[in-house]
């Protein structure tokens, strides 16, 4: 190599050593996790950038040493890693781990598209001198051994990485072992910054605990669904007359929220924002409604309804990172999140019914409150569809691909829309009989 250039590069490492101890933005880690009898495999590859307080070892002008790598690899896999990993069989945490075997991989290194390839790896040669890098363009490869009682335990982690960088993904794949020892399919993470303890392998009841907990806390933070569930209480507040109102919007978020979870809904770009705009649109419809004075239950529960399956598709965007924490129990999972946001809608209902009233009652008219109120969510429901419509019409529509795998879905979803006609004609018919033969009970007292 000609001098000139040695001259070059060492005045490109002077200037990257000059910002050696900035934080990345973004940093990803890959794992593997394997139970294997009396220990369980935890494989991991770091950015060597990430790690902000260790000097590695160079040679000029100013390369990775090899030579002198190996103590210093160990050191920085137990500070950066090890030591914020926390790895438990059966709720009881496991002690430290044991460094097997670390290695300084290239950028340019796909061994960790699997977990075999991964311990080829980390068994293989080791990269020489004669590799001329910088040490923020390297990875740290790692090997750790737990000691665990069975590899057919419950395990849980907690991957507490987010100290690497600003924004740190956390991509984990987890390889289970059937009682027999066969390999059971790979289960894949994705969490961002600190997940908290995940459960790796959760049972049915601790799938559920977690999205009961999930679906209670997004309806609180979701200021549109709320809104909406406002707009749909202020004519009526009464538990009896909101009963059908909210079941019925109730059955129908379920019902696309467990549609879109096994992959019968549109996967097209334009859909998200679509719902969005639809879902600020149905806060505007229904705060109208409030003000034309239109409104009645028998009305009201099947606009509920059909708004409630716009909503559901809403509430499946928020749920879809959270759907690899159900383990095998995905219809369960589904189940205890609608639990969840019931539970939350209950809350909401508990503290809004007595607000308004009171307000009627003390402060202003119903009628004049009603209109008031339901103005006030139409001015918010306005501007946020002209705001959610046009991110919409940034998209292109396209329209998809006539074959047999489109008329396939487009009959799949034509019976589920005359199921759900004859399901909203059927309570219709049987709320109009009833309030039919009430009307009649109540003539005949009169007679008599």
């Amino acid at each position: 190599m000609p001098r000139w250039c040695y001259f070059v590069i060492a005045a490109f490492v002077s200037l990257g050593c000059a910002f050696a101890h900035d934080i990345p933005n973004d940093v990803t880690v890959q794992a593997f996790l394997k139970p294997e009898g009396n220990r369980v495999h935890l494989l991991v590859r770091v950015p060597m950038k990430a790690m902000r307080d260790v000097e590695f070892p160079e040679r000029p002008p100013g390369f990775l040493d090899f030579d002198r790598l190996d103590r210093v690899l160990q050191d920085a896999a137990t500070l950066w890693v090890s030591d914020w990993i926390q790895l438990y069989e059966n709720d009881a945490l496991l002690p430290k781990p044991q460094v097997i075997a670390t290695r300084a991989s290239l950028e340019s290194d796909k061994s960790f598209l699997s977990y075999d390839q991964a311990a080829a790896h980390l068994t293989g040669p080791k990269l020489t001198n004669a590799t001329t890098v910088v040490w923020n363009q390297i990875f740290l490869d790692v090997w750790f051994d737990y000691p665990i009682h069975s590899d057919q335990s419950n395990f849980s982690i907690h991957p507490a990485l987010d100290r690497l960088g600003v924004r740190v993904v956390t991509v984990l794949r987890f390889l289970p072992l059937a009682p027999n020892g066969a390999e059971r399919p790979i289960r894949a993470f994705d969490f961002s910054g600190d997940p908290g303890l995940v459960r790796l392998d959760p049972r049915w009841y601790q799938a559920a605990a977690r999205f009961v907990q999930g679906g209670f806390f997004h309806i609180l933070s979701g200021t549109d669904h709320l809104l909406f569930l406002f707009a749909l209480v202020i004519p009526y507040r009464k538990f009896r007359a909101l009963i059908p109102i909210v079941t019925a919007f109730t059955v129908a978020h379920s019902i696309t929220l467990i549609a879109s979870a096994y992959d019968l809904a549109p996967s097209v770009l334009w859909f998200p924002p679509l719902i969005e705009t639809l879902i600020a649109a149905s806060i505007v419809y229904m705060a109208l409604e409030n003000i034309t004075g239109t409104s009645t239950v028998h009305r009201r529960w099947i606009i509920a309804f059909g708004f409630g399956l716009v909503h559901g598709f809403g509430f499946s965007f928020a749920l879809r990172e959270t759907l690899q924490f159900a383990g095998s129990h995905l219809l369960t999972s589904l189940l205890s999140f609608n639990v969840g946001v019931e539970l939350g809608q209950l809350l909401v209902l508990l503290v809004l019914i007595p607000v308004i009233d009171l307000l009627f009652r003390y402060t202003v008219a119903e009628r004049m409150g009603t209109i008031i109120l339901s103005a006030f969510v139409a001015h918010t429901g306005w501007h946020w569809m002209l705001d959610r419509g046009d991110k919409l019409i940034q998209y292109r529509f396209e329209w998809p691909e006539f074959n047999a795998t489109f008329v396939v879905s487009l009959l799949h979803w034509l019976m589920a829309i005359i199921a759900l006609a004859g399901l909203v004609w059927f309570v219709s018919a049987v709320l109009r009989g009833r309030d039919a033969s009430a009307d009649g009970w109540v003539e005949r007292a009169d007679r008599e």
